[in-house]
């Protein structure tokens, strides 16, 4: 197994129509292991989130990221997903006249690049991952997203990533506007996919969802930098002082 970071993000600046909101993030995620980035509205993790993924609106000005060694930054989203990153979005969006089915056929047939053994089996597989998100089957008929309350479109952003399997899973605020019913269920199906092959980087203001699926290192973010890591404590000394008590300290060391 290659000892090498299967995410590396080395000095990374991201503009969005021209302002800077990444200032030079750097993180390095190994297999097997679960990241958390926290932080007030409005601090760049979702930028980072969307840059890394190719979202063309996120333009990387500098930096480096790689994926398994591989420099993903002159690739195109598609071409980065195929690469292994996995992006669940805040805000999926509806995508009518396309059917849950034939949208994760196509998205698996161009993954597995002809393997002929999972296209076989990719109905048991669907059906056994709308079992596992607590979906009515019936969904496989409907078009993406299109009628979804916010609940299934998160259900539904995990379900993607579990039949793709990705290396480097991202997931940007999967639990925001969750109930705690479907938030057990959505962090059931994240640490099911979750293994020693693959990694997690989990965007989030809060500490709820981290009671579910537990991190390794938790990274605070601030200002479009990394201001302060740690591990799980880190989460719950946020959750219960909130940020105030990071500001002053960063403000103090300015």
């Amino acid at each position: 197994m290659s000892t090498q970071p299967l995410l590396k993000i080395n000095d990374l600046h991201v503009e969005v129509a021209g302002i800077e909101v990444v200032k030079g993030v750097s993180l390095e995620l190994n297999r097997g292991e679960v990241h958390a980035i926290m932080g007030p509205n409005g601090s760049g993790k979702s930028s980072l989130a969307n840059a890394i993924a190719g979202h063309p609106s996120y333009t990387i000005t500098s930096g480096e990221v790689f994926v398994d060694g591989e420099d993903i930054l002159e690739m195109d989203p598609t071409e980065r997903s195929l690469a292994g990153i996995f992006l669940a979005f805040q805000y999926p969006m509806a995508v009518p006249g396309v059917t849950v089915t034939g949208f994760m056929r196509s998205a698996v047939k161009a993954h597995v690049k002809g393997d002929e053994q999972i296209l076989r089996r990719f109905r048991k597989d669907l059906k056994a991952k709308f079992e596992l998100l607590e979906m009515d089957p019936s969904f496989s008929t409907r078009y993406v997203n299109d009628g979804f309350s916010g609940g299934e479109k998160k259900r539904f952003e995990i379900l993607q990533m579990a039949m793709l399997n990705p290396k480097v899973a991202i997931l940007d605020e999967t639990d925001s506007g969750l109930d705690i019913d479907a938030l057990k269920v959505v962090s059931k199906g994240i640490n099911k996919v979750q293994s020693e092959e693959n990694t997690f980087l989990l965007v989030t203001h809060y500490q709820r969802i981290l009671n579910y699926v537990k991190p390794d290192f938790v990274h605070v973010m601030m200002d479009g930098r990394i201001k302060q890591s740690g591990g799980p404590e880190l989460a719950h000394k946020l959750e219960e002082l909130g940020y105030d008590w990071l500001k002053s300290e960063v403000q103090a060391e300015a």
